[in-house]
Order: structure tokens, then C-alpha cells, then sequence
């Protein structure tokens, strides 16, 4: 069973005490480049894209340049990313399918951006909860995935199945803010491999699932 709707106050409170601001840690501009970073940011670090867009943005700097680029050309920017070519190709049909279907303008619904190429739920509910300000979900990534179950806010292992739960429990105010929180906790204290309870102010609140606890 999910955890009791105290214990999720509390952890609410605490991540709130740790990471007040909601920050987007890939940089951009405007929406559209933030959908490109997100992209770009599948299986590759925040700071590796960090890197890449802004060369990328001064070759293509609106969504119609980047519509009508040659996919080598794109692929040679991003390479470092990982998976460049399927990520070329996402970026340029994304881009296309924003200026011809949507008036040059990233959607602003799930509906829709669930029918960008390189676009699925976690993508989409970036874009909805931490640009736009109008979740329609919480962000589910490995960090956030990790730390729920180990928190006790889920059993289920699925991103769906997850996010569920977590929309179950966190208040809908704090759905787009959430999602930052733990992913930032995942990567300073709760990391995979070795979690540091021993200075995780959650360390009270949390039943430790998974977590071998070293003596």
C-alpha cells in the first residue's frame, strides 16, 4: 500500500526545506528549447546537453530553422549525446510538426505533445509541469522511480503505474515541483548504488525499501 498521507506531508515538507526553488537544470530560452534539451537529455547527462545547445541554438536558432536542417548536419552538433541519429531525426520532425501543425508554438496539452517524435510521458510532463505550469502528470525518471519506491510512495517498477501513484498522493500543486525535488535528492544523497541515509534529512521518514543499510 502506498504510504499514509501524513508521511507524504512530511516528506513534502522536507523536500521543500531542501530544494525550495523549482530550477530546470538544462538551460534554454523558450519552450521550444527546452523541448530540444529534453530530447537531447534522454540517457545523457543535464550537463553534457548543457554543452551542446547552445551550438546547437546558434546554427538553428527557431523551430523552422532547425524543421528544415540536413540530419548529418544535426548529428555532428549532438553527437556527444548519445543515440544521435534517432535523436536528429526527432528534433528535426518535432520541430517540423510544431511549425506546420501548431503554428510555430510548442502544444501546451499531453494530448498533443504526445504526438512530437522523442516525446513520451516524462518529456511531455517536463514540459507541463516545469515550463508551462500546468501538470497534467509527474515527471518519472530512474531518480525519481528509485526514491519513490524506496520512500514507500510505490511498489510498482512501471513509470506508469508509478506516476500514478505518485499523482495519487502528492498534492496536484506540487505536481511539476516534485519531480525536480527528487530527481536532485537522487543525485546528491540517494544515489543508486550508495544512498547516503546517514545525512538524508528524509532518513526519519523514509522505510529504506531496497536500501541495504551498512552497519
Amino acid at each position: 500500500m502506498p504510504a499514509k498521507k501524513t508521511d507524504v506531508t512530511a516528506v513534502v515538507k522536507e523536500l521543500k526545506k531542501l530544494y525550495p526553488e523549482h530550477i530546470i537544470p538544462l538551460h534554454h530560452g523558450s519552450a521550444w528549447e527546452l523541448l530540444c534539451a529534453v530530447i537531447l537529455s534522454a540517457q545523457c547527462t543535464d550537463e553534457r546537453v548543457n554543452k551542446i545547445t547552445p551550438g546547437l541554438f546558434k546554427k538553428y536558432p527557431t523551430a523552422d530553422k532547425l524543421a528544415a536542417a540536413e540530419v548529418k548536419d544535426v548529428e555532428k552538433l549532438i553527437h556527444s549525446a548519445g543515440f544521435y541519429h534517432s535523436k536528429a531525426l526527432s528534433l528535426i520532425e518535432t520541430s517540423r510538426r510544431i511549425c506546420e501543425v501548431y503554428g510555430g508554438e510548442v502544444p501546451q496539452n499531453m494530448k498533443d505533445l504526445l504526438t512530437l517524435r522523442g516525446v513520451a510521458r516524462k518529456t511531455a510532463n517536463v514540459m507541463l509541469g516545469d515550463y508551462f505550469k500546468k501538470p497534467e502528470g509527474i515527471v518519472v525518471d530512474t531518480h525519481i522511480k528509485r526514491l519513490s519506491f524506496r520512500l514507500g510512495l510505490t511498489k510498482q517498477t512501471d513509470p506508469v503505474k508509478v506516476e500514478q501513484d505518485l499523482m495519487k498522493l502528492i498534492p496536484y500543486k506540487y505536481w511539476g515541483w516534485f519531480g525536480i525535488a527528487l530527481i536532485l535528492h537522487g543525485r546528491q544523497v540517494c544515489n543508486a548504488r550508495k544512498p547516503e541515509c546517514s545525512r538524508c534529512t528524509l532518513a526519519h521518514l523514509c522505510p529504506k525499501n531496497g536500501v541495504k543499510v551498512s552497519a
